[in-house]
């Protein structure tokens, strides 16, 4: 099985390659990062296509610069919209399977249970309505898609939450930490394994694809800490204490039906994910 990934310098797209090479009898991996294809290029889409000619594309390239994305309105849209779509429609004239990383962003935040994949978007920021767009691209071009939802996402490879918080501990200072936005942390080993296995089947559709258990960024940054062996004064603060561009959903953790209902094997607990990645 030939699969294209792209964003394959990015965090989750270089452990999703690293995932795949595990096995090289039953995947051959195409990784592409922006240096090597400018998804919003079609002419350069196109041809990448028609050399490797994948039977599997799993798109992780994106736009992520969340703040940034209020300003830079036009750039963020055209990665991830216009680029999604370029994918999807070489990937269609091939018959190829489609996996699509989207985000939390696509809602809104409001509820006080998890979101399932059936529930209405409303995405408030321009990161969350470019993610949107993308996942329509999708869901009208292919007809062999996975769209993936995540959150909070960490790993070995580019920046996250847990590596800005063991930086922060060097300095000495006491931490503010906001304690009214919850969410799962989700490990990009965890998520790539699924990705793995969605890919083997047909089972086409929403996925919402996050370590299992929910937390506060506060609670989150406590557990790390405490799984580090790292003594550090944190204190609970709200999101109106950070002025920041971009809102965040207050609520944003992911109900896991298309997991459950297709028949594979939830992830584990968001605690143990953690565990497991700083013991590496």
């Amino acid at each position: 099985m030939k699969v294209l990934v792209t964003g394959a310098k990015g965090q989750v797209g270089t452990d999703m390659v690293l995932c795949l090479e595990l096995h090289p009898i039953q995947y051959q991996v195409f990784g592409y990062g922006r240096p090597d294809l400018d998804i919003t290029d079609v002419i350069q889409v196109a041809k990448t296509f028609e050399q490797v000619k994948p039977d599997v594309v799993i798109h992780t390239a994106a736009y992520t610069q969340v703040d940034l994305a209020e300003t830079d309105r036009d750039r963020a849209h055209a990665v991830n919209a216009i680029g999604t779509r370029n994918l999807v429609v070489e990937a269609e004239k091939i018959d190829a399977k489609f996996v699509y990383l989207s985000t939390d962003y696509v809602f809104d935040g409001q509820k006080e249970t998890p979101y399932s994949e059936s529930d209405r978007t409303n995405p408030q920021s321009v990161y969350g309505k470019s993610k949107r767009a993308g996942e329509e691209f999708v869901l009208s071009l292919s007809s062999k898609h996975f769209i993936v939802r995540t959150s909070w996402v960490y790993g070995k490879y580019g920046a996250n939450f847990v590596k800005t918080m063991l930086k922060l501990e060097h300095e000495g200072k006491a931490l503010n930490v906001v304690d009214d936005q919850f969410g799962s942390p989700t490990y990009t080993v965890d998520l790539a394994h699924l990705l793995q296995q969605l890919i083997d089947t047909e089972c086409y559709g929403i996925y919402h694809v996050t370590n299992s258990g929910s937390c506060s960024w506060y609670e989150f940054a406590k557990k790390i800490f405490e799984v580090a062996g790292k003594q550090v004064q944190i204190n609970p603060c709200t999101t109106a204490d950070f002025s920041r561009p971009a809102p965040r959903p207050a609520y944003a953790v992911l109900e896991h039906e298309g997991i459950k209902l297709n028949g594979f094997q939830d992830l584990r607990p968001w605690q143990e994910g953690l565990e497991d990645f700083l013991s590496n």
